[in-house]
């Protein structure tokens, strides 16, 4: 059981809704298509009278020939009857095609809404939650919002039917009637008994294959590194134990679901057997007609049909239900990130101050405290530091993707929580160490720091990084196709494009993790021309991890522990013989052209 159960734990912003809850905010996407729903409810009054009227036409047509053995009359109930059928077989029809267009264009909606939600998440939120999961709540849980819906409309045809021939039995002969419902009460009591289990099993069910979902998306993104490391084994053993878990707990809920449909027709048999006998014996000592006694059997599957239909689709009701509580808790889950204004951001100058900032990850990380800094601007700042101490989370919190939980950081004076992020993010450039590369072709993702740029805009930035020598390397120049995630270029390629791209969008601030690391020489000498372009007159904050950043930093900032342990210019530190120091030599004076191995240090373990 805790092999199968393992890792279907809720999400931590996953919240529970009851099912008035839900529904109402489901009509709440229909309101919009109130005409059309209007229509389909009108053609569900029709359809459900026309089968209603079914067996109350071959009642009549039995008792006609008993009593008259007229084949007139016989002839003319047949006609009506062929009518009535084709008229509710038209009702049907239009009642379908409408109810697929209204759900359609509300699962439209809904998915629209929820890739909304998405893409304005923190980044805090793709940290911490699977990006397969994401992606499962967006397409299949919205695609699974459609059954409720259907299930609804089929569901109010269904209590419509049943409400009728309720009426048309009391009416014919009010003893059968009540035989007739005896058994409803122990139907319902099963299938209320059934939805509780059903939802449990349900969520449980789309958890699952969020996870599988999660799991293939990690595989197909790693797949290089897997072969690299010769892991196909271990990452098909894994996810043999993710689908089987997917497995077992959709056939537990396959045994649940096909288990209850048997039980109910079992019990709505008994009440057959009853109307048969004490019918019969009514017909028998003439109590009531055999038209009559026709009427009630025939009205069994009509009257028992919406009370079985009901518990045999509540798998896919609960389906829906889960699928759209799942969905409306993407739409509600609370931002990380507050703004309290959104004033517009014309122009950054690119001055940064940190005001005694605290910020941590969670309540047992703390990464900065009582942080102070200030950056000028058009200065390049490189931090340096052994992994956590925070110079990651500068750039984080400078770029407004975390929230810091004290202090305050400005932009040229202004409270970074006081802007439109749309805007500020517009004026801020990020240069990661892996740089992305969406498909199509390499103007294409220069363009998307600016899509209105023309060709020659961009061929002219292109240019200007490492002086477009790059460019000529591709076999397309820069109409060559990148491939997936820009697999088609070499790391320094990609790279290169990435400057390009933040060159296009003119900002006045420039965060980059160490755009020069993972790449050979010659494409560094070009990445390191480009950044000469890219940095002049702008802010820059650099992450180094290369020797020849470092240098051309205009100041240095040491990180340890989440506080300034030095600061200065490359030369200056080193005199002091301090924190960056011990960096230098042990990570950093390897880098160096004059560098001799055993020549004038001793590695320092860090």
């Amino acid at each position: 059981m805790g092999f199968i159960m393992a890792g279907l734990d809720a999400e931590a912003y996953d919240r529970s809704y009851t099912d008035g809850q839900l529904i109402k905010r489901i009509i709440r996407y229909f309101k919009p298509k109130l005409p059309l729903m209007i229509a389909i409810i009108v053609l569900v009054v029709l359809n459900s009278c026309l089968d209603t009227a079914f067996p109350l036409l071959i009642s009549n047509s039995i008792d006609t020939l008993v009593s008259t053995r007229a084949m007139e009359a016989a002839l003319g109930l047949v006609v009506f009857i062929l009518f009535s059928g084709a008229l509710s077989w038209t009702c049907n029809m239009f009642r379908q095609r409408f109810t697929a267009r209204s759900v359609g264009d509300v699962v439209l909606q809904l998915r629209t809404d929820a890739f909304s939600a998405v893409m304005s998440r923190d980044m805090s939120f793709f940290d911490e939650f699977s990006s397969g999961k994401i992606v499962s709540r967006v397409t299949s849980d919205t695609e699974n919002f459609a059954t409720v819906v259907t299930l609804t409309l089929n569901l109010l045809s269904q209590v419509l039917l049943y409400i009728l021939i309720v009426v048309v039995l009391f009416f014919r002969n009010p003893q059968l009637a009540l035989l007739t419902l005896s058994i409803m009460p122990l139907i319902i009591g099963v299938a209320l008994g059934f939805r509780t289990l059903a939802r449990k099993f349900t969520r449980n069910a789309q958890r699952s294959l969020a996870r599988v979902n999660a799991n293939v998306q990690e595989i197909v993104s790693g797949i290089t590194i897997a072969k690299n490391f010769r892991q196909e084994q271990n990452m098909y053993d894994e996810f043999k134990q993710i689908n089987a878990q997917s497995y077992y707990v959709n056939l537990r809920s396959g045994f649940l679901y096909n288990g209850i449909f048997p039980v109910l027709v079992f019990i709505a048999n008994i009440g057959t057997t009853l109307i048969v006998y004490f019918g019969g014996r009514s017909v028998v000592s003439g109590t009531i007609s055999a038209g009559d006694w026709f009427l009630f059997i025939q009205s069994l599957g009509l009257l028992w049909q919406p009370l079985t239909s009901i518990a045999s689709f509540w798998s896919q009701f609960q389906l829906g239900l889960a699928a759209s509580e799942r969905v409306f808790a993407l739409l509600d889950a609370e931002p990380r990130v507050h703004q309290t204004d959104e004033q517009p951001v014309q122009r950054i100058k690119g001055k940064i101050t940190f005001q005694n900032v605290f910020f941590s990850y969670d309540d047992r990380q703390t990464v900065l405290k009582d942080f102070s800094l200030t950056i000028k601007a058009g200065e390049t700042v490189a931090f340096v530091g052994h992994t956590g101490a925070g110079k990651s989370s500068i750039g984080k919190l400078i770029s407004r993707f975390y929230e810091f939980q004290g202090g305050q950081i400005l932009i040229d004076d202004r409270d970074i929580r006081s802007f439109d992020l749309h805007d500020y993010h517009q004026r801020l450039g990020i240069v990661p160490q892996s740089p992305f590369l969406f498909s199509g072709t390499v103007a294409d993702n220069i363009r998307y720091a600016r899509l209105d740029a023309t060709d020659e805009e961009v061929r002219q930035v292109a240019q200007r990084i490492g002086n477009g020598d790059w460019i000529e390397a591709l076999p397309e120049g820069l109409e060559t196709l990148v491939g997936e995630t820009g697999r088609a270029l070499s790391m320094g390629q990609r790279q290169l494009v990435a400057l390009a791209r933040v060159l296009l969008q003119e900002p006045g601030i420039i965060i980059m993790d160490e755009a020069t690391a993972s790449v050979d020489p010659l494409t560094e000498a070009q990445i390191q021309e480009g950044l000469d372009v890219i940095l002049e007159q702008r802010t820059a904050i650099v992450i180094a991890h290369r020797l020849s950043t470092i240098k051309h930093a205009d100041r240095i900032i040491v990180l340890d522990g989440g506080r300034i342990a030095e600061e200065g210019t490359h030369e200056e530190l080193m005199e002091r013989g301090g924190h960056y120091s011990e960096l230098y030599n042990t990570y950093f004076r390897h880098q160096s052209p004059d560098y001799k191995p055993g020549e004038g240090f001793v590695p320092t373990r860090i």
